[in-house]
């Protein structure tokens, strides 16, 4: 048996994306070349994605109608490039994207890291060490227990259920799960409903987290281009992709989707949630960036409100709002899928802290103050990056977000994130490269900035990416080796 996942493209499918205009408008260059070079680019941009097995030479031949000759001739171009390899007697699959370092890896130690901002996760709220402060005396209580509480605190768990009826969306005691974060969350949800070979949709770019707990756990995800400017055009494309691949799952961030900063409207999140149960796909929405408004904009009606509740699980945190030091997460879900996800989660963790619980109880009965205080020192911290990032690297381009906590930004032609990175990184800057938000080698042209550092960190970062910008320059164009992993 081969290594790789079991999708593949089809001969016609492939033919139609790298297109008739390939063969017609060519450069007087190689025919093979060519080819090679417009199914690099649909590697790169994730269209074909990582492990995806190739249709054989002579069937994609006769699709594009050229010689045999010619496709043998491209794809032994790209095996010679890395972008894809031949397993005897499976055939030709895009290669992996495994020689990457973990995402946990990439940001080492931050207490000994000169600037780090691989991690969008700022400082303790100002509210943290009074609420420490009440947990402590709150402790005592406790000592003569056992010290653990395998749902979480009865309290924490009707303080986030009274988050959620706040909302809009019925909710008990009964439909919360406390976890050691989000993290946690997710991994208990994924791991509860995953079996190898399943089929994840998620936006795209997404989190890499996600990506690296889909794979560990044997499955595949799948996908969807999401453009925080034509947010509309998501659902369509969710529709296809849940018709092409039977998905199990969907995980999608409807508010400040991290890295992009895209945010669903009502109507469109509406539909994405009814698209999703008409597939009979669960969608796991992930909620930690949803209390990260910045510019006034109103509360959204929360994804999935409006369809049945066993189409929907939630994921939840204090990570961004508080800080990511308060190990306290969540999910929501209706009390039977909750019951099969509680069972998962008992098997890797017995309880999350009580201290952090008991600090997280305190927090979210001042949860608006909690809000109001992350969305001021993020707000400065934004308008300053973007007026320092506007002047020091005016040609990177960008969507100033509404919420969130990071910019994405479009490349220059020719700059490569993940050489800027590994430069970056000599110079004592640590960044995430843009292709660690992809499925597998999209988004090399996109850097994230977080603004969550103190504004002279984020000078000194922007500093040091102008002095390094300007050194390198627009590069001559893109060769067809694939990119180095970055390890730091």
């Amino acid at each position: 048996m081969n290594s790789f996942d079991d999708t593949a493209i089809s001969a016609p499918e492939l033919a139609a994306r790298i297109g008739p205009s390939t063969l017609r408008n060519r450069s007087g260059g190689p025919l093979y070349l060519e080819i090679a070079d417009e199914l690099r680019r649909l590697i790169e941009n994730g269209d074909v994605s990582a492990q995806t097995r190739l249709p054989a030479e002579r069937a994609l031949s006769i699709s594009l109608d050229v010689s045999r000759v010619t496709v043998a001739s491209a794809y032994r171009h790209l095996r010679e490039g890395g972008w894809i390899s031949a397993q005897r007697g499976s055939g030709t699959y895009v290669s992996p994207t495994d020689s990457l370092p973990s995402w946990g890896s990439l940001a080492g130690d931050r207490d000994t890291a000169t600037l780090e901002f691989v991690n969008a996760s700022p400082a303790a709220s100002p509210l943290l060490a009074d609420a420490y402060g009440v947990a402590s005396e709150r402790i005592r209580d406790r000592f003569a227990s056992g010290g653990y509480a395998p749902s979480g605190l009865f309290e924490l768990r009707e303080s986030i259920a009274s988050y959620y009826r706040g909302r809009g969306v019925p909710t008990t005691a009964d439909n919360i799960l406390v976890t050691s974060g989000a993290t946690d969350a997710i991994h208990a949800v994924l791991a509860t409903f995953i079996e190898p070979g399943a089929r994840v949709l998620v936006e795209h770019p997404t989190y890499p987290g996600v990506v690296e707990l889909v794979h560990s756990l044997g499955g595949r995800c799948i996908p969807v281009p999401i453009d925080p400017d034509d947010t509309d055009e998501f659902v369509p494309a969710a529709d296809r992709a849940a018709r092409q691949s039977a998905p199990t799952l969907a995980y999608f961030m409807p508010d400040f989707s991290n890295p992009s900063g895209a945010r669903l409207p009502l109507g469109t999140r509406r539909q994405l949630s009814a698209t999703m149960h008409r597939h009979a796909v669960l969608t796991i929405v992930d909620e930690v960036a949803a209390d990260l408004a910045l510019d006034g904009v109103p509360d959204i009606e929360p994804f999935g409100a409006a369809t049945p509740d066993v189409a929907t699980v939630t994921i939840g945190s204090t990570s961004k709002t508080v800080w990511g030091g308060v190990r306290v997460g969540w999910v929501r879900a209706e009390a039977g899928l909750l019951t099969r996800i509680a069972a998962t989660y008992a098997r890797r963790q017995l309880s999350a802290s009580i201290l952090d619980q008991l600090a997280a109880v305190e927090l979210m009965g001042k949860y608006d103050e909690v809000r109001r205080a992350r969305a001021d020192t993020s707000r400065v911290a934004r308008d300053h990056t973007v007026t320092l990032m506007r002047d020091r690297l005016p040609d990177w381009h960008f969507r100033v977000p509404d919420g969130g906590l990071a910019l994405w930004c479009s490349l220059p032609d020719g700059i490569r994130s993940s050489a800027l990175v590994a430069e970056a990184h000599s110079h004592g800057l640590l960044l995430a490269p843009g292709l660690r938000f992809g499925t597998g080698y999209a988004f090399d042209d996109h850097q994230r900035i977080p603004f969550t550092r103190s504004l002279p960190e984020i000078n000194s970062a922007v500093e040091i990416l102008a002095r390094l910008y300007s050194g390198i320059g627009p590069a001559p164009a893109i060769s067809s080796s694939r990119p180095e992993a970055v390890v730091v």
